[in-house]
């Protein structure tokens, strides 16, 4: 992919909204593509705050629709998700807000499932070195070790 430098603050923000209206975006998402843009750091604050005002982007619905999607169809678990979410920085309130969204039934569920799965496709005897690679599986997908053991 080319860089496309962008020159006029106009054109800049037109594009960012349809961008932030495509899928949920965070302020990070945005500020990478500004950078990429090579916009400087003052005009991509002032864009950031037009699109917030705007409600182009929301962190705390961001991290709503993105732990849904995580859980629902990458089937990762809290810890990943959380991670995840702390690399695109994402306050600490708003990954709590976003967590919600996974219900502990559900939660439970779909480890049960997982476990299950991994289970029926390994073909190792020893059911020490089964239950190692299961628990690794479970704990490499982003779920709890207590829960998982």
């Amino acid at each position: 992919m080319h860089n496309k430098r962008v020159y006029d603050v106009k054109i800049a923000i037109e594009r960012l909204k349809n961008y932030c209206a495509l899928q949920d975006r965070c302020q990070w998402d945005v500020t990478q593509k500004m950078k990429q843009w090579g916009l400087l750091e003052m005009t991509q604050n002032h864009i950031l705050e037009i699109l917030i005002t705007d409600k182009y982007i929301d962190e705390e619905r961001y991290a709503q629709s993105y732990c849904r999607g995580k859980f629902q169809i990458k089937k990762w678990g809290r810890i990943k998700i959380t991670n995840e979410l702390k690399k695109k920085q994402i306050s600490h309130i708003c990954i709590n807000k976003g967590l919600k969204e996974i219900e502990d039934k559900e939660y439970e569920i779909l480890l049960n499932n997982l476990l299950e799965k991994k289970n029926n496709s390994l073909k190792d005897k020893n059911h020490f070195i089964r239950k190692k690679k299961i628990a690794s599986f479970l704990i490499q997908r982003g779920f709890e070790g207590d829960l998982v053991w």
